[in-house]
């Protein structure tokens, strides 16, 4: 990727008698050919609603000063191949990396996971395929409609986020209760489907780690629902002429329980605010990258004293740079429990983790309540989470 600087426009450059920003955000939505779309007309100079504001200016942006932070920190890679040996020493030094890494960095890398790289391979390709098939084609699975199981859109907060990035998506709603298999696209159907089976095993394994970090029964997030219900996000990153003054996705955390990511083998682009620093996640072909959401977060850190004993495990900022080298494309696995389904269950402390002390931090939610409000305020720096749930 390109080491340039991330420039913003300041709000007054937004604030002109001659500049309709609705207007343009509606004319973009009404083509149903996304960013995709632009790139396709050969636009030589980004669109206003895509230039970034200064809402995050206090963060360093210069790529310059972002490679000296890298060589400082590394985001941690976990080899999860002994875990299935039946070594209890060496399952517990695995627990032990994943509890530091979400304490360190909320971030990690998995290898040897047993997704098989063939299929990790095949599912990015077939996120490419679905973002260049020709534009009649993605425009017919075009909504705005989140209670779609399948659809293909760009920006979910096009009409709330102060500014637009430079991405679109294909969104598919795999569980608790999958799409009809003729509302996915027949070429990535199979792969899909079968990916959507390894993610679910991955998912589980993981929260069983955590689970047994926090000193709780190996089963205790598994049947909190924590892995019961998740999105795939198949994000495209079309190259982009000015990728200094735009992001691909935002500075934002993540909205639900946990994530697991497939990003692109060959291009770079994500983020991890790491002490104030943003830190490169480089690609490593056939690893996996896990984070925690704030949905997570806000069960482990219901009350202040957790701070100083299980606040550790934090959901963590994270941004998508553009780049003018060539499309990305990423898989990102939110498990997000069952917040589509009718369901009046509501999240708060996990009582094995609290102390007679404790005072409440975050006051308790449904998944529905949670994710309406996300949704409905957008990437916008600020988690929904910080935003009304906190006291």
């Amino acid at each position: 990727m390109e080491k340039t600087q991330i420039m913003v426009a300041s709000n007054g450059d937004n604030e002109n008698n001659n500049y309709d920003r609705m207007k343009e955000l509606k004319a973009f939505d009404e083509t149903k050919l996304g960013v995709k779309g632009l790139v396709d007309a050969g636009i030589k100079k980004i669109p206003k609603i895509f230039i970034a504001l200064t809402d995050d200016a206090h963060i360093k942006k210069n790529l310059d000063s972002y490679s000296e932070s890298s060589k400082e920190f590394s985001i941690p890679i976990i080899d999860l191949g002994d875990i299935t040996k039946g070594d209890d020493q060496r399952r517990k030094m695995i627990i032990d990396q994943v509890i530091s890494s979400c304490e360190n960095y909320g971030f990690f890398q998995v290898v040897n996971h047993g997704v098989p790289k063939s299929l990790m391979d095949e599912m990015l390709e077939k996120v490419r395929m679905f973002h260049e098939q020709p534009a009649e084609a993605r425009a017919a699975l075009y909504a705005r409609n989140h209670d779609k199981k399948s659809s293909y859109l760009s920006n979910f907060d096009l009409f709330q986020a102060p500014a637009t990035n430079w991405r679109d998506t294909y969104y598919c709603r795999m569980a608790p209760v999958p799409p009809k298999p003729e509302e996915i696209p027949i070429f990535m159907r199979d792969t899909i489907t079968e990916y959507s089976v390894q993610m679910e095993k991955l998912c589980l394994e993981l929260l069983e780690l955590i689970a047994e970090g926090l000193g709780l029964k190996r089963n205790y997030l598994k049947d909190m629902e924590c892995g019961k219900g998740w999105d795939f996000l198949c994000h495209y990153y079309p190259e982009c002429p000015q990728p200094e003054l735009t992001f691909g996705i935002s500075k934002h955390s993540d909205a639900d329980f946990l994530t697991i990511l497939l990003q692109d083998n060959h291009i770079s682009g994500l983020q991890v605010l790491h002490k104030n620093q943003w830190v490169d996640v480089p690609p490593v072909h056939g690893a996996l990258i896990v984070n925690l959401g704030d949905l997570f977060q806000a069960s482990i850190s219901f009350y202040d004293n957790i701070l100083i004993t299980n606040d550790r495990l934090k959901s963590v900022e994270h941004r998508v740079l553009s780049n003018l080298e060539k499309p990305r494309v990423s898989v990102a696995c939110f498990f997000n429990g069952t917040h589509l389904e009718p369901s009046t269950r509501k999240y708060g402390p996990i009582k094995e983790l609290l102390t007679e002390t404790d005072r409440p931090k975050y006051r308790e939610t449904t998944l529905y309540e949670y994710l309406t409000t996300h949704y409905g305020k957008g990437l916008d720096g600020e988690s929904a989470l910080t935003a009304l749930f906190k006291f």
